[in-house]
């Protein structure tokens, strides 16, 4: 009997019985993409023209399909959605005081994940893509109309930097063989006012973080952090764990829990003033590509995300291992990676299989909700 005839244990879908190990490994971001979205439903729906037009004029979108063309994986049209959703590290603007470093006018993703929303939009699945991770890129035509030649063994966030989101996403695609039907990204400057916007989000940490790449120093305990240090501490990965982009993984993941937990009592939906500052910041951190660049669109489709809740998702990190030539770098382990894209792509859930034995991390259980 063939591997993929053959039944074996799956990662339970949140909500679904399965080891409690697994339970606090599932980020939540989906959630937070669905929640933000809605409050600009709400706004939408009030009738109040003038904030419609300032949040639609707030949206900046790419047309990331007239670039890319038909040389892609072919649409799978039964209902599914393939989301690329990616975190900026860009320099420019106000970026640049807040990330540090040097305005080159380049940008890398430092966050990737990959949404796949099941037919009927009841679950899904976020996929990690672990920025270290040492890749073949495909040759790529940014928006601007420039080609770039394909390139062998470089850091994936690589191809965010050299041809923007347009070759980050075909990328994605060559190592997924699966299509990206929508884009979203977001920077540094509106993830912190996002944070402050909402009040701060609350943290407990087991061990003291300390971080100057980050500009991040915590105490272990109990901390409300304000935008400039949840940054910090989503970017954050020298002396936490084994010092890997895997153990940021673990940390962001910690702290979209936390956040999630802060968004349930803040209750925007009954403060118009700070509902419209949260739609009004989202809509102005977001990039998209033109499917969804318009209030309507957005709307659009959190409707069609409200169905899925923190309890009816998986999450985990794309497949890997540490290179050995250099325990800074990981490679996809292109076995187990396999098994996750034919199962997105078969509508299945992914097998215990294909994450047993790879790489995590070490900064599991550092970050936690109070």
């Amino acid at each position: 009997m063939s591997a993929e005839s053959t039944p074996e244990p799956v990662i339970p879908t949140p909500g679904e019985p399965g080891p409690r190990s697994g339970k606090r490994r599932r980020r939540k971001a989906l959630r937070v993409v669905a929640w933000t979205a809605a409050g600009v439903v709400v706004l939408a729906g009030t009738g109040a023209g003038y904030v419609y037009f300032k949040l639609n004029g707030n949206i900046k979108s790419l047309d990331i399909n007239q670039v890319l063309g038909n040389d892609r994986p072919s649409k799978i049209d039964n209902g599914s959605e393939n989301i690329l959703v990616l975190g900026s590290d860009t320099r420019s603007g106000s970026n640049k005081k807040l990330g540090g470093g040097t305005d080159d006018g380049s940008a890398r993703s430092d966050t990737a994940m990959i949404v796949h929303v099941f037919e009927g939009h009841k679950k899904a699945v976020v996929v990690s893509v672990p920025r270290d991770t040492l890749i073949d890129r495909p040759a790529c035509t940014d928006t601007k109309g420039t080609r770039h030649p394909a390139a062998n063994g470089v850091m994936f966030n690589e191809a965010y930097s050299t041809g923007g989101a347009a070759c980050a996403v075909k990328t994605v695609e060559s190592l997924t063989g699966i299509r990206m039907d929508h884009y979203l990204e977001v920077d540094f400057a509106g993830f912190r006012k996002l944070i402050d916007d909402l009040g701060g989000v609350s943290v407990t940490t087991t061990k003291s973080i300390d971080d100057p790449q980050s500009h991040l120093n915590l105490p272990a305990g109990t901390h409300t952090l304000d935008g400039r240090q949840a940054l910090g501490l989503v970017r954050t990965r020298h002396g936490v764990g084994d010092g890997s982009d895997l153990g940021r993984i673990q940390l962001q993941q910690a702290f979209v829990k936390a956040l999630l937990t802060q968004v349930k009592h803040v209750g925007v939906f009954s403060n118009p003033k700070k509902l419209y500052d949260l739609a009004d910041t989202a809509t102005k951190t977001v990039t998209t590509d033109s499917d969804l660049g318009s209030v309507n669109s957005l709307i659009d489709f959190a409707d069609g995300l409200k169905g899925i809740g923190s309890r009816h998702m998986t999450m985990i990190t794309m497949p890997v291992h540490y290179d050995p030539s250099n325990p800074n770098r990981v490679l996809m382990d292109k076995r187990k990676a396999q098994l996750v894209w034919d199962a997105l792509r078969n509508e299945r859930p992914i097998p215990r299989s294909a994450t047993a034995g790879t790489a995590t991390g070490e900064a599991k259980g550092v970050v936690s909700a109070p």
